[in-house]
């Protein structure tokens, strides 16, 4: 694809791995599936991959090898033999790696390789920022590269930065074990979208940034400091074309041919995997041992070539997985082979690719069953490869490519007896129903394929980009601020709508904190003496609360969503069309959600009920306000109420009673030249509604909004307030300069 920005593709590994041999240096490119999809991107004109080269490089060999790689588009960072050991072999794949593929007591926590990790990780930024601007679009790769995305965020704050994790991403559980949890969500939050592979991995994202970095956001978007940015699932594939292609050769059929020869035409199962404890590959022999010791009959007649491409077998854990598996498959074949046949056609070693499709194209069978994978791209292959139609995948559901092969035969490879029964399911399968499965899996896979992976990352990122960019040209400015400040100025009848909570001071856990502090009295003291003000302080709290707290200042107030108001020098009221009858049959089920979550309780207003749950587990809570709003849609509905969820709360209004109601008390007795609406939720959404077209309406956050304009936080706030008060005494003719300026 073309794309509009220059791209930077980020990655622990080049697309190259450079063979050193009798001093001189040779580069292999590799034949994986994210080098193909990005193929067509970092090899455009200005395009760039950043990377390790692979190997170790003299001083000396350094500038040949940038002079040689820059011909390809390729820029190599140099890792010293200490980062190799500790970021990459250390703290990537003994802490990292382990723990995000559920084996916690695999995982070694050194702090010293930490420190190293995040040494590498300065390393690819400082080279990165060497070359990058904030025109530039970053697209990192995998858990290697986790701190990252903020590195650069801290000293490039407008470019735009995709990061995608090809592992699974753990559950809160088990990655909270990391001691340095923090720091690395940390790190990837620096990104405009992460990317995972299924929505279970962007689930577990989520729930760890909320309770962690106690940052919640509306389903899968979330807001780190004032920037929304997206958590997505895109599944990883391959490219289907090619494999397809490759299993049509005249090469790949001769092979097939030669392969079944020597197989002596037995069914072929094949495996094919890195030697990983997180393969299954244990699981999966002992599946086969069962297979051939519950069904005598396929003895000499079936034949599993298991393929293993060595992996790290010098580190004790995978040296241990080794012996283990020899040893497994020299029992099977001992207990029984023939002269005539080994059940176990064993290779420890990779085979090209062109040997593989005929491999894939022989098999009657594949098992792809890791104990737990990001995708696992085999089951793609096989599938791919399969142009008859006839093949049976037998695929782990614990694999990411389960959620997509849905006509795979599933297997839980813990399950040795149902495994074993699923591998005799699919060597007796009727050859239409294995067409009729591989039909609808190669669909998936030719649609969903590498390059359309590739678009759609790209595509997401640009969108969550624009919207960012859209929502910086709301933000309230210097220009912006000084304009509102000279109409303010010239207003001679201003009415004002401040909402409280969130907007004025910052959430707090326990609802009576959010009690007025000095600075916020001060400023609306200032603002409402103003003769030519009108303040209304907007709130969902009740107003006995709102009256000990601001009852002594000249200013109006709208209190539980405008079930109550007041003018600063009459009495309270409330309006007359409202009863609270309905309020025993809402409490009941609120009480009964109450005692089942712990921290959550119940505030009572007058013509209104909250449930609020903000000391609760955060999982927990939000779980029970969704099951709250689903229990009371249709009881509310009967007795025209409206159940709304708002920032760790529930609460339970008549249907009439909105702020907007409210506001348009106010706006029909008031003849207002300057008129501004500030607020920070939903509730507030019916006042920016309500406000004529030249209105001023301010939200505050950073989620979609009627309001014209956008401020971060109470403290920006409290800034502007702070220029109001003091635009009505300001010197007339700076303000015919300061609008002079802004215009």
């Amino acid at each position: 694809m073309n794309t509009k920005k220059r791209m930077l593709i980020v990655s622990n590994r080049l697309p190259v791995k450079i063979i050193q041999k009798d001093g001189l240096s040779t580069y292999q490119p590799s034949e994986g599936g994210l080098a193909t999809g990005l193929g067509s991107i970092y090899k455009e004109e200005g395009n760039l991959w950043i990377g390790w080269p692979g190997a170790l490089v003299a001083d000396k060999d350094k500038e040949k090898v940038i002079q040689d790689l820059d011909n390809d588009n390729l820029y190599p960072i140099f890792l010293t033999e200490k980062e190799i050991l500790d970021y990459y072999e250390g703290f990537s794949n003994e802490t990292l790696w382990p723990l995000f593929h559920y084996f916690p007591t695999y995982s070694i926590y050194n702090p010293e390789q930490f420190e190293v990790y995040k040494q590498a990780n300065q390393k690819f930024a400082d080279e990165i920022l060497k070359i990058a601007t904030e025109d530039d679009v970053i697209w990192i790769h995998d858990y290697q590269q986790m701190l990252l995305p903020e590195m650069i965020r801290r000293k490039l704050p407008g470019v735009t930065i995709g990061f995608f994790l090809h592992i699974p991403f753990p559950s809160y559980e088990v990655f909270r074990m990391l001691p340095w949890r923090k720091e690395l969500l940390t790190g990837l939050t620096g990104a405009d979208v992460i990317g995972f592979h299924t929505y279970d991995d962007v689930r577990h994202f989520l729930s760890a940034t909320s309770r962690i970095l106690n940052v919640n956001g509306t389903a899968n978007e979330l807001v780190i400091d004032d920037r929304k940015i997206v958590a997505d699932a895109f599944p990883i594939s391959i490219d289907y074309k090619k494999y397809k292609q490759l299993a049509e050769s005249t090469e790949t059929k001769r092979n097939e041919r030669k392969l079944k020869e020597l197989t002596g035409h037995n069914r072929l199962i094949i495996s094919i995997d890195r030697l990983d404890y997180s393969k299954g590959i244990l699981h999966r022999l002992q599946a086969y041992k069962l297979l051939l010791e519950r069904h005598p009959e396929l003895r000499g007649k079936v034949t599993l070539v298991h393929l293993v491409v060595p992996s790290r077998d010098k580190v004790t854990k995978y040296k241990e997985l080794k012996e283990e598996m020899d040893m497994l498959i020299s029992d099977i074949n001992g207990q029984y082979s023939s002269f005539s046949w080994q059940p176990i056609q064993h290779f420890y070693r990779s085979f090209r690719i062109d040997i593989l499709s005929a491999l894939y194209k022989a098999a009657d069978v594949a098992l792809v069953t890791p104990l737990r994978d990001g995708m696992n791209l085999v089951s793609k292959e096989y599938v791919a490869s399969k142009t008859d139609q006839r093949g049976v995948l037998v695929l782990s559901e614990m694999a990411g490519a389960s959620r997509e092969l849905s006509e795979a035969l599933m297997v839980n490879p813990s399950d040795i007896w149902d495994y074993a029964e699923k591998i005799y399911q699919a060597l007796n399968m009727p050859v239409e129903e294995q067409k009729r499965r591989m039909t609808a899996m190669q669909q998936t896979v030719s649609k969903f394929d590498i390059f359309n992976w590739v678009n759609n990352f790209i595509g997401r990122l640009e969108e969550i980009k624009a919207w960012q960019q859209e929502l910086s040209t709301r933000n309230i400015n210097e220009s912006i601020r000084q304009k509102m400040a000279i109409s303010y100025h010239y207003g001679s009848r201003r009415l004002l709508f401040l909402d409280y909570d969130g907007t004025m001071v910052s959430f707090k856990k326990q609802v009576n904190e959010a009690k007025p502090d000095d600075e916020l009295l001060k400023l609306l003291e200032c603002i409402s003496s103003d003769p030519h003000n009108t303040v209304v302080i907007t709130s969902g709290r009740d107003y006995h609360t709102l009256e000990s707290w601001l009852g002594h200042l000249p200013v109006d107030i709208i209190a539980e969503h405008g079930a109550w108001y007041k003018e600063y020098d009459g009495p309270w009221r409330h309006r007359r069309d409202l009863n609270a009858g309905w309020k025993p049959d809402i409490r009941s089920v609120l009480e009964v959600y109450t005692s089942r979550t712990p921290g959550s309780f119940i505030e009572e207003k007058s013509y209104s009920l909250a449930w609020h749950y903000r000391k609760t587990e955060s999982g927990l809570g939000s779980l029970r306000a969704q099951e709250i709003t689903a229990d009371l849609k249709y009881l509310a509905a009967d007795l025209g109420l409206q159940v709304l969820q708002g920032d760790k709360v529930v609460e339970v209004k008549n249907i009439s009673v909105n702020k907007g109601t409210a506001a348009k008390r106010w706006l029909e007795k008031t003849d207002a030249d300057f008129i501004m609406a500030i607020g920070d939720d939903h509730t507030d959404e019916d006042t920016f509604k309500a406000m004529p077209a030249d209105a001023i309406t301010i939200k505050v956050g950073s989620n979609v909004s009627e309001a014209t304009y956008y401020l971060r936080s109470y403290i920006e706030v409290r800034a502007l307030l702070r220029e109001i008060c003091t635009a009505s005494t300001d010197d007339e003719d700076e303000h015919e300069a300061l609008l002079e300026e802004a215009n």
